[in-house]
């Protein structure tokens, strides 16, 4: 994992990409991938220990309770176990704000930890006390929509990481059949290209796809010292149980799954027809 940091400032964040260019009673529409703004900090968040980023799903109403993303092995409670699913647990997690330069503009609150694991994936999603149109009317910052489809090998994306105010740029480089890292295995991650070379700190950060300006995977690991699927050091391992290992290289988790799990109000909804993510 990019080790959550204990007790380190929090008054340094990590960059995060434009989102909507307005927000209305419901979202304003994707503008063509042509005129998406250049990627910046804008709804982009710190934790305490980690990055993460203020998101919407593709359905999402600008009514809803506002949604923040981050990794599971983020969470405030600890790692969870492999074959863990926490879901629906109470959290008042504070979040700082970015903008568009990286400054903090407020500080955002949640009544809830709507889902965590890293069991297939390594993410936490909390639910805030508050909706994306009384963030948007308050501070400017509209959220970061969750792309519901597959990214492609080769897309040009970046990492930014609000915890560290900084914005990493590379490629999609691969898709990983399993990620074996200690205990915990995950399922399709995302491999960069190596100048994505994220640390500590940028533990969920909002992987964002330059074309379209939405998150598709959220950044969470990477192999440092060369070790064999140890904790820190993740290992590939193919369908045929071939294990390879890269010194150096990073990796995220995809997020396409995410949107097909929530139903109308942001609400959790893990027995919705097409819902993937692991179930408790």
């Amino acid at each position: 994992m990019r080790k959550p940091l204990i007790g380190a400032s929090c008054s340094l964040l990590l960059a995060g990409a434009a989102g909507l260019t307005g927000l209305t009673p419901a979202f304003a529409a994707q503008p063509p991938a042509a005129t998406v703004a250049a990627v910046d900090f804008a709804g982009t968040v710190a934790l305490s220990n980690c990055s993460g980023s203020l998101i919407r799903m593709p359905s999402s109403a600008a009514t809803d309770p506002a949604l923040v993303l981050s990794n599971g092995h983020c969470l405030e409670t600890g790692f969870p176990a492999a074959g863990q699913v926490l879901t629906n647990r109470s959290s008042s997690r504070t979040f700082s704000l970015l903008n568009s330069s990286g400054s903090k503009v407020a500080t955002l609150r949640a009544n809830k930890m709507v889902y965590g694991t890293m069991t297939d994936t390594d993410v936490s999603i909390y639910q805030l006390n508050t909706t994306y149109a009384a963030i948007k009317s308050s501070y400017g910052i509209n959220p970061l929509t969750v792309a519901a489809t597959h990214p492609v090998a080769g897309t040009a994306i970046k990492v930014v990481s609000g915890y560290w105010k900084k914005i990493y740029s590379c490629n999609a480089d691969a898709f990983v059949y399993r990620l074996k890292e200690g205990a915990w295995t995950w399922k399709d991650s995302m491999r960069y290209t190596s100048s994505c070379n994220t640390i500590g700190g940028t533990s969920g950060s909002p992987v964002v796809d330059v074309a379209s300006g939405q998150v598709v995977a959220v950044n969470n690991t990477g192999n440092e010292d060369g070790a064999r699927c140890t904790d820190n050091n993740p290992c590939e391992v193919d369908q045929n149980g071939t294990v390879t290992v890269r010194q150096g290289i990073n990796y995220a988790q995809q997020t396409y799954l995410i949107p097909g799990c929530f139903g109308p109000g942001n609400v959790l909804a893990l027995t919705k027809a097409g819902c993937a993510l692991p179930k408790p």
